[in-house]
């Protein structure tokens, strides 16, 4: 750690919250520091070369998805009794197979407006199936599966199977159900994405499975073809191991190694199997009470959760009060929030002090926080039984260097909380350029409209002052403040993460707070 003292006391308080980030499956989507690696870079900038200015490179898509691959996967389709195959072939024939696989397929922006490849990749990336704790994955460059890649046939061996031949058991709408993989597919409607036409949404199923065939195979080509498969292969199977596989035991190691005497713990995008993963960690398990909502966020599966101590909050949480904090919102106004964002719950400390403890993940424009922020206050304020409660409020904001009507700015949600009688970690002014992330995607993943240059992380990526810890002016000092994004209580500036040893995108924080009273 660094100079940052946990001070024990009846008065005193440590607060740490920490956006865990939600798992993510795609170890090569975002920028990430890997020290001591220097193919990695290398790699990463030959990929964006290669896409940027692919020169004679820039091959007809039938030099890497073959027709005599698109005729075996007529053929599975076919026999998986997808409709309108001949018009599907028209698409093929006529437009797909001619195009330039880089200018022409995957820069070319009508694609991504009409979902053709993000759409499938939503479903079949990777499936959580009945029986197993570890998912399957579509063999692809941009998840987590680890089978041979190291040419094409190999990969459209295996990427026909796991589409047509490989029944999986989820868990669905109707409970459990088994199903093979290309019956998972949704159709893509012009009522949402009017990008389609009406002749592509009624065939937009079949289209999808083409149109994510070749965005496959091109990932596989440029991957083989600029790095080779001895080389990138092996680093995905390293940062998998470190980013994906092991996420949440390295989160819940350096919450157990160096937060381990914190009196109140926010964490935010928490799986209800890290909730249950925390529970069986001794050294967590002993010293907080771990508590999640009653409603958890089943879909999307992030939640807020808090972890208060034993020692001080004796008789862990007493009641949840999320749904008062949700109700409180204006009237008719769309507050965007979704389900598992916020936890509120009461406590009372080892001195007799009744608290409110909040943790709440912010959309990602930021413009539900005030909202949020006021219901809370508003809740404390005209519910009789908690008028006299102390408010500590761990949350990721979500908000940014410089504000706008469509982002939420960080100096304007400090003059927020400042009009309703609140501080901060960072103080009643909080610095716009006190950054808590700093991420930004690569050319690896389906939506290159958002990637970054090498050269752009720093200008454009997500570099903001996102995390506080909010609390009464009136009522605490702030004794201490750290952030972190190493696992060792010190934070490093100007460099991206996730890293190999930092399993998140935001960095964590905690402070000490003095009581004034």
């Amino acid at each position: 750690m660094s100079n940052f003292a946990f001070r024990s006391g009846a008065r005193g308080l440590s607060v740490a919250t920490w956006n865990v980030a939600a798992i993510n499956n795609n170890p090569f989507e975002y920028w990430i520091t890997m020290k001591g690696h220097p193919a990695y870079n290398k790699m990463m900038v030959d990929v964006e070369n290669f896409i940027e200015n692919p020169g004679s490179e820039d091959v007809a898509v039938n030099k890497v998805f073959t027709d005599v691959m698109y005729d075996s996967l007529e053929k599975h389709m076919g026999a998986a009794g997808f409709k309108d195959l001949p018009k599907v072939r028209e698409f093929w024939e006529n437009d797909f197979k001619s195009r330039p696989i880089i200018t022409g397929f995957m820069k070319d922006k009508s694609l991504g407006s009409k979902r053709l490849t993000s759409m499938p990749d939503r479903y079949t990336n990777t499936i959580n199936v009945v029986g197993s704790s570890d998912p399957v994955c579509r063999p692809t460059v941009i998840n987590m599966y680890e089978g041979d890649l190291s040419t094409l046939d190999l990969w459209w061996e295996q990427w026909s199977t796991y589409m047509f031949e490989t029944p999986l058991t989820i868990s669905g709408k109707n409970g459990q159900e088994t199903m093979k993989v290309c019956e998972m597919l949704a159709p893509i409607k012009s009522s949402k994405y009017p990008a389609i036409t009406p002749e592509e949404e009624a065939i937009s199923i079949p289209l999808q499975v083409v149109a994510h065939a070749i965005f496959d195979s091109i990932l596989v080509h440029m991957l083989n073809t600029i790095s080779g498969p001895s080389v990138w292969q092996p680093m995905k199977r390293e940062i998998v191991q470190a980013l994906n596989k092991q996420k949440v035991p390295k989160t819940l190691g350096i919450l157990a190694e160096q937060y381990i005497e914190s009196d109140v713990i926010c964490l935010q995008e928490v799986s209800a199997a890290m909730i249950e993963q925390a529970r069986s960690v001794p050294t967590l398990a002993s010293k907080f009470h771990i508590v999640a909502s009653a409603h958890l966020d089943a879909k999307r599966d992030q939640n807020s959760v808090v972890f208060l101590s034993k020692a001080k909050f004796p008789q862990g949480a007493n009641s949840e009060i999320t749904d008062l904090v949700e109700k409180a919102f204006p009237v008719g106004v769309k507050v965007p929030v979704a389900q598992g964002d916020i936890m509120a719950i009461t406590a009372v400390d080892s001195a007799g002090r009744s608290f409110v403890v909040a943790s709440f993940h912010g959309d990602t424009n930021g413009l539900a926080t005030i909202p949020v922020l006021r219901a809370i206050h508003k809740v404390m304020k005209e519910t009789p039984a908690l008028q006299g409660h102390k408010l500590v409020f761990g949350l990721d904001a979500n908000t940014y260097e410089t504000g706008s009507k469509d982002k939420q700015g960080v100096v304007e949600f400090g003059e927020e909380f400042v009009s309703l009688g609140y501080s901060s970690n960072w103080g009643d002014k909080p610095s716009p350029s006190e950054y808590t992330t700093y991420n930004a995607r690569t050319y690896l993943q389906p939506q290159l409209n958002k990637a970054l240059k090498n050269d752009e992380k720093r200008a454009k990526g997500d570099v903001n002052p996102k995390d506080f810890v909010l609390f009464e002016a009136a009522s605490w000092d702030v004794i201490d403040n750290l952030k972190d994004n190493t696992g060792k209580g010190a934070y490093l500036e100007d460099t991206p993460f996730p890293t190999l040893e930092w399993p998140s995108d935001h960095g964590l924080l905690c402070c000490h707070l003095g009581a004034k009273e």
